[in-house]
């Protein structure tokens, strides 16, 4: 229980919230952005000596708070807090001016760290003996803050991919390209609690509790967390997909065009999944609650969008010969696919900003990432450049704006021969929302080089590296042996060859890796 150590305590949520950009969200909760400091004035029920009696505070965030894992913080005025060596994101306070410690009057100020987790914090003060609540709050990313991982530079694009409650989305094909108006409605009422019941309700959450609020300091964490749980299919997530008729029991995916509606009715009905969603409608529900969240995003669409399921980066169409079967596949091309792009650091590639900035997420349920349905993050420019060995999807990423697709013959005899290949195919007039205007802008080059520029040509080389490697890490052998000691054994190794096919090149490069025969005798 609580003592009462002081007769007022003014959040100034009003000030603070409009000092945050958090006012659309509420007027009454005191909801802050971290590496920002905020302001509270306290009267305390005794005179301030901080030489005698200091004031100290404590920052706790989800269950078994930790110094450890940055969900508690321990901190004062003055700051002689006896804290862990490993104690993480720590904050701090101040006093202001206009403050009166004979009489216990206090102006402070007080900072969540740049990387303390996001989410709901109670806020304790302790004076002499006696400890009380200051405050029940909510911290957020923060574009603003240089510090913070999600800080965007430019005013106009924080605006635009922050605070903007409307939107466009671009549907059709690459030759008719549509558009449809869609209210993202991040700062509608009880936005905020919706989006946190989101987090609390994801699967990791419910493994552990408290690594999951500790990682909520990373938005590489948290976007991955909130692109599976947009989509149902492993998880009481938001939308259930639905791809074609009958849409009984729910809502056509074409006649939804916001997505509070969408996230008001998952709240109301216990988190169960909210009947139909498509691509479009997946990316604009993540859209919302991305930039409620503080975190900068916006909506991609890419025309002749490939989905490639065996990540070799082909699209494999098979055509069969005269008295053979039809050779299934799972790859395909989607006429249009709409994405989620973030904004963000990615110090876990790099210390040295090379693959910061935009990033692809795609809460569309296609193929499963480390076990659960999402896409993502993965780095534009890693994609721009090639790089598929890097986290997060690269391949899959890859493939949707730059998979050559191939058709093949399947012959009576097992073999298949290539028909037809075209490499133009896939990635085209990739659209977004233009920054303050109602314009469409062509972000087709932040994805690919011209085709058979220079560029592309270094980029396919190293493709083929990476996929030789890959291929090369794949070819893996088991061992096993039948008999005791000293009885002879002969292991035999039959010869395996790995190819590797290439088809951006006129040449049709080809590398082959042998095993040779070898024989072992024991």
């Amino acid at each position: 229980m609580y003592q009462e150590m002081t007769d007022i305590v003014n959040l100034n949520c009003e000030t603070n919230n409009t000092e945050h950009g958090t006012k659309k969200i509420s007027k009454d909760q005191l909801i802050v952005r971290r590496g920002q400091r905020f302001t509270v004035k306290v009267e305390l029920t005794q005179p301030f000596n901080p030489n005698l009696y200091p004031l100290t505070f404590t920052a706790v965030t989800g269950e078994n708070p930790s110094e450890d894992l940055g969900t508690k913080s321990c901190f004062g005025m003055p700051d002689r807090i006896q804290r862990s060596p490993s104690a993480k994101a720590v904050w701090k306070v101040e006093l202001e001016k206009g403050s009166n410690p004979p009489t216990g009057s206090l102006n402070l100020t007080i900072t969540p760290p740049a990387d303390t987790p996001i989410g709901k914090y109670n806020l304790t003060a302790r004076h002499r003996d006696e400890e009380t609540l200051l405050a029940e709050l909510v911290v957020l990313f923060n574009p603003w803050c240089s510090d913070d991982s999600v800080f965007m530079q430019d005013e106009k694009e924080r605006q635009e991919f922050v605070m903007n409650e409307r939107g466009i989305i671009y549907k059709g094909s690459g030759n008719y390209i549509t558009s449809i108006n869609w209210d993202f409605g991040q700062f509608e009422e009880d936005m905020m609690k919706i989006c946190l019941k989101m987090l609390d309700v994801n699967p990791k959450h419910l493994a552990n509790a408290a690594n999951d609020v500790s990682a909520r300091c990373n938005p590489i964490y948290v976007s991955r967390v909130v692109s599976a749980m947009i989509n149902s299919m492993d998880d009481c997530g938001v939308l259930e997909g639905r791809w074609s008729a009958p849409f009984w029991g729910g809502t056509i995916p074409s006649h939804w065009s916001g997505s509070y509606p969408i996230l008001k009715r998952w709240y109301n009905i216990g988190c169960h999944p909210v009947k139909y969603g498509q691509c479009w409608v997946f990316a604009g529900v993540m859209c919302s609650v991305m930039r409620l969240l503080g975190i900068p995003c916006r909506v991609v669409t890419n025309y002749q969008s490939a989905h490639d399921s065996n990540k070799n980066l082909i699209i494999d169409v098979y055509h069969a010969d005269y008295g053979v079967r039809e050779k299934e596949t799972k790859d395909s091309v989607w006429n249009y696919h709409v994405w989620l792009e973030c904004w963000m650091r990615r110090t876990d590639l790099g210390k040295d900003g090379k693959y910061d900035g935009w990033q692809v997420l795609d809460p569309t349920p296609q193929e499963k990432s480390d076990g659960a349905y999402c896409c993502g993050p993965a780095s534009v420019k890693a994609i721009l450049n090639g790089e598929t060995d890097l986290k997060y999807d690269a391949p899959f990423v890859y493939a949707m704006v730059n998979a050559d697709c191939i058709d093949w013959l399947c012959k009576a005899d097992g073999t298949m021969v290539n028909i037809f290949s075209d490499t133009k195919r896939i990635g085209q007039n990739i659209s977004t929302k233009a920054v303050g205007s109602n314009t469409r802008l062509d972000i087709t080059d932040s994805y690919k080089y011209k085709e058979g520029g220079m560029e592309e040509q270094q980029v396919e080389l190293g493709l083929e590296e990476q996929q030789m490697e890959l291929g090369m890490e794949e070819q893996q052998m088991e061992l096993g042996m039948e008999g005791g000691e000293g009885t002879t054994q002969r292991l035999q190794i039959i010869q395996m060859t790995a190819s590797f096919h290439f088809h951006k090149y006129p040449c049709e490069l080809k590398r082959y890796i042998s095993v040779p025969y070898i024989c072992f005798y024991f």
